[in-house]
């Protein structure tokens, strides 16, 4: 990839700089277990809740909508009933920092990146734990300002939500790089608002116009000042 001139940079936050730990599925069932619960298998709950994810449609990031997935991960083992008494924990124990990690490459990207002068904020589709969680996690105080679906009411890859940070920092498209996972949410959703979008695929190596890791951003961008 060829070297981008920016003035800042907007990271998507879930898989792109923490990921649940040590998977949903354990902290499902941790849970559950807590309410007396008996749970034998936490893989079962975490493939129901990456299938119930990747089938979403129209997310809004409520508790209703995180009831509605909590379900789904629990088919076949705790009943609608059981599933809503056991969610107010559940929705609480995503809003504390030990159920996260944070990706490796993370910190020392950041670091680099703050010490050279960009800017940097947050394009993220969450809830209202979002701040208190990157604040537990002490990432908050790297970041600008963030622009947060719940607080906005648009999600991307609406180009609405990159508009707003775009706002906050008071620069165009064109002075802005955003990072993120999806090609759907971060990549065209960056590009619709005219931000250069940066894919980043922790899985798949060096892939065709995707970065492996975050550090790879130290060297792919350049001061535009």
């Amino acid at each position: 990839m060829e070297t981008i001139k920016t003035q800042a940079v907007t990271f998507d936050v879930g898989r792109t700089l923490i990921e649940p730990w040590p998977s949903v599925g354990e902290v499902y069932a941790q849970v559950a277990q807590e309410h007396g619960f008996e749970i034998a298998n936490a893989q079962q709950i975490e493939a129901q809740f990456q299938q119930a994810w990747a089938d979403k449609a129209d997310f809004r990031y409520t508790e209703e909508g995180w009831l509605g997935l909590v379900i789904k991960s629990f088919a076949g083992i705790l009943s609608q009933d059981q599933c809503a008494q056991i969610f107010p924990r559940l929705y609480q124990r995503f809003e504390q920092a030990d159920v996260w990690r944070i990706h490796d490459d993370v910190l020392p990207t950041l670091d680099d990146l703050a010490g050279r002068g960009f800017r940097l904020a947050v394009v993220s589709n969450w809830d209202t734990r979002l701040r208190t969680l990157l604040n537990e996690l002490k990432l908050m105080s790297f970041f600008e300002t963030a622009s947060i679906s719940s607080e906005v009411g648009f999600t991307k890859p609406s180009p609405v939500l990159f508009e707003h940070v775009l706002k906050k920092l008071g620069l165009s498209g064109s002075a802005v790089v955003h990072v993120g996972d999806s090609t759907r949410e971060d990549i065209d959703g960056a590009e619709g608002a005219g931000i250069t979008g940066v894919l980043v695929r922790r899985s798949e190596g060096n892939s065709i116009g995707a970065i492996s890791k975050l550090t790879e951003l130290i060297t792919l961008l350049s001061e535009a000042w």
